[in-house]
């Protein structure tokens, strides 16, 4: 077991960062420096393994709510290779419309699985 509290903020926004990244390329090379290769996703609209899996699912977000961006809720919190924190969802400049929390388990600093819950949905989203 790792024994170092890891950089729970940084982590959690460079999570994040991916879901934020529009560009394909830019986006993978976030994907690459910030999780396992053979890392998982699950929240309760989908599930991912794999790098090539967790992209298309991050791709597939944008296009459903394009303009959305995600921003860190509250404080990010970690003791030894487990993370969590919340986010929010909204368009640009607008109100944020969705909110959730995702716990994290890492693997030498990098993601290894996620598991996401939605804390607030609006009708239809």
């Amino acid at each position: 077991m790792n024994t170092a509290t890891p950089d729970a903020a940084g982590i959690a926004h460079a999570y994040l960062a991916v879901w934020n990244e529009t560009d394909p390329l830019r986006r993978r090379r976030l994907l690459e420096a910030g999780w396992q290769p053979d890392a998982s996703y699950a929240d309760p609209m989908a599930q991912a393994r794999g790098l090539d899996a967790i992209d298309a699912l991050v791709g597939a977000v944008q296009q459903r709510y394009p303009g959305f961006r995600f921003h860190l809720k509250g404080r990010a919190d970690a003791h030894g290779d487990h993370l969590r924190f919340g986010w929010t969802l909204g368009p640009a400049g607008a109100e944020d419309l969705i909110e959730g929390s995702d716990f994290a388990q890492l693997d030498g600093g990098k993601l290894r699985a996620v598991t996401g819950f939605l804390d607030k949905v609006p009708a239809g989203a």
